[in-house]
């Protein structure tokens, strides 16, 4: 029998997470220069239109169709939404790590899982800021998530028997039965090593690292953050797939976790440089909530404050990894998203506790009186989808870049790339009687009305 309450919560919950492409190309677009901010703005909005059209047509049953080998990849059982329409997904599934007897209409779960595929490209475009084509990237967003994020997907969240009685899943959920509630590796980890492969491949943008590169709004980055915080309860509550206790302990996790990590990046910030910043408050709260969407449904409360702690205070660390090895992630989607994926995947080996979860899988943390084998779990896993990750981004932009170009010539950068790949600029500044847009983009912390 349908649970209304519970379809419509997970209805709500997909309309959350898609507000969060919108919310984090304002995150975004707010550290670029003035001159890319609109490109910024595409670089996340086209995710929409190219994920949308493949998921549609085999991206979901790659994710979630019967295994069609070794755990790898889905079958063609559900292409162009086939046997969706009047279809359920939860019967039967007693593996799931979602309790509760209740089926789900099948598209309520195919929209839901959909608003996470767009998203996840999306937050690579971060670390290519500033000096990408704009038909290159939408060229690998349809590559990468075809051959990356739809499998890893299968692998992650493709439970034993949810989508159908007798379908088969993914490795690391049922074989490894490594612990994932909403994403920390099929999203954090998969675009963050994706990243860092694309910023290895476009090069160091012009004059980096000796030019100061300022955000040049730093209200558009509260504000994405802030649409992001906000869409976050959709991406991790909503991962319970109904309205029931286990969402409400992912809620309350989501939100402590991100209160401590917006602490732990400012106390950093303070002793390291002095003053805590505006920049530093909206990334650790991102960091916060990227380590929490593995835990959300597997820690207690105490431990989801500790996470979020702990991920707050290492990504402020790890944000300047960049300049020790010297690859150019612009926006520092290394630092928080790989990063923070990786510490909140990991932390489950310490934290996880099975009292929260009645269903999950694995084994209690260290913490909580669990072995070891629950981090090692939770190890592999995250190396596994690290690895896949950067050498598809790697071998998808090697092979962009030698045919048709993945970066923008070198004058079209310092001129900008909002006006050369789209003809357009964000802010009109003919009326300020002096400089010129670009003359302004090179040196601001804020942008003043026109």
């Amino acid at each position: 029998m349908v649970n209304t309450g519970d379809t419509a919560w997970v209805l709500a919950s997909a309309a959350l997470v898609m507000l969060m492409t919108p919310g984090l190309a304002f995150f975004y677009g707010g550290m670029v220069r003035s001159k890319s901010v609109l490109n910024m703005l595409m670089m996340n909005f086209i995710c929409l239109g190219v994920v949308g059209v493949l998921w549609a047509l085999f991206g979901y049953s790659w994710a979630f169709g019967d295994d069609a080998f070794g755990g790898l990849v889905g079958n063609g059982e559900f292409a162009g939404l086939a046997n969706t329409i009047g279809h359920f997904v939860g019967v039967g599934s007693d593996s799931a790590p979602w309790p509760g007897g209740d089926a789900l209409p099948a598209l309520s779960f195919v929209m839901f899982q959909l608003m996470f595929a767009i998203i996840t490209p999306a937050l690579i475009s971060g670390a290519i800021a500033d000096r990408t084509k704009f038909w290159a990237w939408t060229l690998f967003v349809a590559g990468w998530v075809t051959l990356c994020y739809f499998p890893v997907a299968h692998w992650v969240f493709a439970f034993d028997g949810f989508t159908g009685a007798d379908n088969v899943g993914g490795w690391i959920a049922n074989t490894l039965k490594a612990e994932d509630f909403a994403g920390g590796t099929a999203v954090h980890i998969n675009a963050g090593a994706a990243g860092l492969a694309l910023a290895i491949v476009l090069g160091k943008r012009k004059g980096w690292p000796r030019e100061r590169m300022r955000p040049h709004s730093l209200p558009f980055v509260l504000l994405g953050a802030s649409l992001l915080w906000f869409g976050w309860y959709g991406f991790n509550a909503g991962s319970a797939l109904g309205s029931s206790d286990l969402a409400a302990v992912a809620f309350t996790n989501t939100t402590l976790a991100t209160c401590t990590a917006v602490l732990g990046w400012l106390v950093v910030e303070q002793i390291r440089d002095g003053r805590p910043t505006t920049l530093g408050a909206a990334s650790g709260a991102v960091a916060g909530l990227v380590a929490i969407t593995p835990a959300c449904g597997y820690v207690d409360p105490m431990g989801a404050l500790a996470i979020g702690v702990i991920a707050g205070a290492v990504c402020a660390l790890a944000v300047g990894l960049k300049y020790r090895f010297g690859f150019d992630d612009s926006l520092d989607v290394v630092g928080v998203h790989l990063v923070g994926g990786i510490i909140g995947t990991l932390l489950i080996g310490f934290f996880g506790d099975n009292s929260v979860n009645s269903a999950a899988l694995g084994d209690n943390g260290l913490f909580y009186g669990g072995g070891a084998i629950q981090l090692g779990r939770q190890a592999l896993a995250a190396g596994a989808v690290l690895l896949y990750s950067f050498v598809i981004a790697t071998v998808l932009g090697l092979i962009i870049k030698s045919t048709i170009g993945f970066r923008v010539a070198e004058e079209d950068e310092v001129t900008g790339v909002d006006e050369t790949e789209h003809a357009e600029t964000g802010y009109d500044y003919s009326s300020l009687g002096g400089g010129s847009g670009i003359a302004h983009a090179n040196a601001p912390t804020r942008v003043d009305a026109p």
